[in-house]
Parts: C-alpha cells; sequence; structure tokens
C-alpha cells in the first residue's frame, strides 16, 4: 500500500515530558502568565545559551522585537534598519511603532545581512540627516550572520544591534550561542520552530535591569501601587505558565532536535551530491555552527524551483519557497532599500525542504524516490544516503 500522508516541511516534535509540566501547572491551579514553568523556562534558556544572559519568555518572537525596539528606544519617525530577506515579524514591529523601515540586501554566503550594503545604507542615511536608531539582524533558517562584520559596523556607527535569532536556537559562531550577540536577542517557540511552546518566545538581554523593564512593559506596565496604575504603554505579552511547561519539556530534547535536523541537512547533501542542478545551503566554514532548522537548497531557475516544489505537492510532500523579500512585499515596496538583487535571486531560485526532527526513515525514503525521479539522468547514491543517515 503506497503511503501518501502528509510530510510536513517542520512540524511540532514532542519530547515525553511536556505533560507532566503541563499537569503541574494545573495541579497547583497556576494557568496565568506567571508561575514556577515561567521561571523554570527562563532559567532553563539562560543556562542554555550562557554568556550571562537574562531571559523573559513573551507570547510571542514578535512581541519579542516589538519590546526589544522599544527598550532600544525607536519611536515614530525613525528609520530602523532590517534585514529583508526574512519572515514579516522581523519587519512587522517597526511599522506598530510609526517608524520607518530601511531593508538591507543578503550576501551570498550566510543569506543574511550584507555588511557593503549595510554600511552605504548607513552612510546614506545620516548623509540625509537620519541616522538609523536599530539594525535588526537576523540568523536565517538557523545559520549566524557574519558576526564579527555586522557588530563592527553597529560600534562603529553607535547603532544598537537586535538580533532576530528565532530561528537560531541551538546554532553557535564561534563557540557562541545565538541570541547573545546583539544589544538585545529575541527567540521564538512557534509551532514550526525546533523547540515550540505552542506558541510563545523570549526577549534575551544583558542585563537584569533590562529584562525586568521588558517584562514590565510585557505585563500592562502596572506600576508599583496597591490600585492599577500605569504610566507608560503596556502591553500582554507574557507567557503563561502552560505554554512554559510545554517549552520546559522541550528544553530536555533540544540538543536532540537539533542533531535530528543537522542529519537531515546531511542526508540532503548526500542524496543532491552528485546533482550539478541543485546546491544545498550550508554554513560557510567551521565557524559556524547551525541548527539546520530549515534545510534550503537552490536550483538554477525559477522553472527549475518550480518543478521540484510542484512534484514533491504531487505526492503531498510539503516544500516551501525561500523568504520573499521583504522590500518586495506589497506592504513594504515603498520603504528604502540597499544593495543588489541577492535576496531576490534566491527567492527566486530557492526551495525549503523537509527538515523535522520528527520524519521517518519512510519519509526519507520518500523524498529520495522523488528527487531519484526528478534527476535520474544523473548520478544519484541513494542507498549510501539511506546508510549515511542511520549510521
Amino acid at each position: 500500500m503506497i503511503n501518501n500522508s502528509k510530510i510536513w516541511l517542520s512540524s511540532p516534535h514532542m519530547g515525553g515530558n511536556e505533560q507532566k509540566f503541563v499537569q503541574e501547572a494545573f495541579d497547583t491551579n497556576w494557568v496565568a502568565p506567571l508561575g514556577p514553568n515561567v521561571t523554570g523556562l527562563e532559567q532553563d534558556i539562560e543556562k542554555y545559551i550562557g554568556s550571562e544572559a537574562h531571559v523573559g519568555v513573551l507570547s510571542s518572537g514578535t512581541a519579542a522585537i516589538h519590546l526589544g525596539l522599544i527598550i532600544l528606544g525607536v519611536q515614530a519617525g525613525d528609520e530602523v534598519i532590517c534585514q529583508s530577506m526574512t519572515f514579516s515579524a522581523s519587519a512587522n514591529p517597526i511599522l506598530y511603532l510609526g517608524a520607518t523601515p530601511i531593508f538591507i540586501d543578503s550576501e551570498e554566503q550566510t543569506w543574511n545581512l550584507c555588511p557593503i550594503a549595510l554600511e552605504g545604507a548607513i552612510v546614506d542615511r545620516i548623509s540625509k540627516g537620519k541616522k538609523p536608531k536599530v539594525i535588526i539582524a537576523v540568523h536565517l533558517y538557523g545559520i549566524p550572520y557574519q558576526v564579527e562584520a555586522i557588530n563592527a559596523l553597529s560600534v562603529k556607527y553607535g547603532i544598537p544591534i537586535l538580533e532576530d535569532s528565532a530561528e537560531a536556537l541551538g546554532s553557535s559562531y564561534k563557540g557562541q550561542k545565538c541570541g547573545t550577540f546583539g544589544d538585545i536577542g529575541v527567540l521564538s517557540f512557534n509551532g514550526n520552530k525546533i523547540i515550540t511552546t505552542s506558541g510563545g518566545g523570549a526577549i534575551v538581554t544583558h542585563t537584569k535591569e533590562i529584562k525586568e523593564k521588558a517584562i514590565f512593559l510585557a505585563t500592562q506596565a502596572r506600576d508599583k501601587a496597591t490600585h492599577y496604575q500605569h504610566s507608560e504603554i503596556g502591553y500582554n505579552y507574557r507567557m503563561s505558565n502552560i505554554s512554559a511547561g510545554i517549552g520546559r519539556g522541550q528544553m530536555e530534547v533540544l540538543d536532540q532536535h537539533v542533531n535530528l535536523r543537522r542529519a537531515m541537512h546531511d542526508f540532503y547533501e548526500q542524496i543532491f551530491d552528485n546533482i550539478s542542478d541543485v546546491k544545498v545551503f550550508s554554513t560557510p566554514s567551521p565557524d559556524y555552527f547551525s541548527n539546520y532548522w530549515l534545510s534550503s537548497v537552490v536550483l538554477n531557475s525559477f522553472e527549475d524551483r518550480e518543478t521540484v516544489r510542484l512534484a514533491f505537492e504531487a505526492v503531498n510532500i510539503e516544500c516551501r519557497p525561500l523568504w520573499k523579500p521583504m522590500h518586495l512585499q506589497p506592504i513594504f515596496e515603498k520603504y528604502p532599500y540597499y544593495g543588489n538583487k541577492v535576496a531576490e535571486d534566491l527567492f527566486e531560485k530557492g526551495l525549503c525542504l523537509p527538515s523535522g526532527s520528527n520524519l521517518t526513515d519512510d519519509d526519507r525514503n520518500r523524498i529520495k524516490q522523488v528527487v531519484n525521479q526528478l534527476f535520474k539522468n544523473q548520478s544519484i547514491d541513494n542507498q549510501s544516503a539511506v546508510e549515511g543517515h542511520n549510521s
């Protein structure tokens, strides 16, 4: 019997202990946006990413970006630099605040912020009398941005970095965990991320004071008073104790999930090894350690990309084009853009492949069958790919 069940791009993968922490929340009636699981999850993440990080868990990664921009002083009329090739959640909070996004092209090694285009944009905006307030730098698909080059520009021009590490929990650069390189970091635990709290995210800071400021804003900015008093605009952004319970169970299997996703990336490198028309996106050097949240490939043309995508779709296997750059999006196309066409070209030719940590050998066999049929005139050692994955 042919198995035609859906193979998802990146689905949640439970570890087994999530229910224990959630049940404790019910048993103790801690179902509000505070409690032992919230505190425990923050401590678990702080221990994991190190670098004396201070973590506040929130309702989403988008909420963390929003609060991060506020804490870094962004106001209406300011300009915020943002990587163009990213999910819209990186850029939407800029508009929440009435600020203006300035989009930057990618470079070809990491697909992240191009240092040359970034510096050109900073110099040009300053010449126009509008020094950017913040740089939003993204670790796309779990591959770190060029940390030293981008952070050097941050220091040179005195512009803080909001590090969007939503896709990069478990990734690192020269042994330092992503989420700790910027002035403020952002994590996401959305349902498709490497671990999940159903929804949810976190803000990462370097001081306890900034963490406390973020939590204050995330809990409706309630002043210290016996009555409800508010001197600042606040938000309902805190994570619930139940969601945090899921996260505590997920943290127990995070390293396992990273290893499984990296094994999926190795699997794609093996089955595409002798196929010249497909290039698997990989880290540029051993300094970069990627969780390979999503494994991605680049083909020769838009037509080739669509041929592959539709072939997978025909047998109920989900694939997805790379993020459409923000400067090409209807809601953002009127805003300034600096760079060439690297991000545009990647979007035209790039494809994300099923990458979940819960994919099975049967799933991999179905994927290989599609690849074998599409590229049957090129040599593919499917059996060695299976043995390599299972070894």
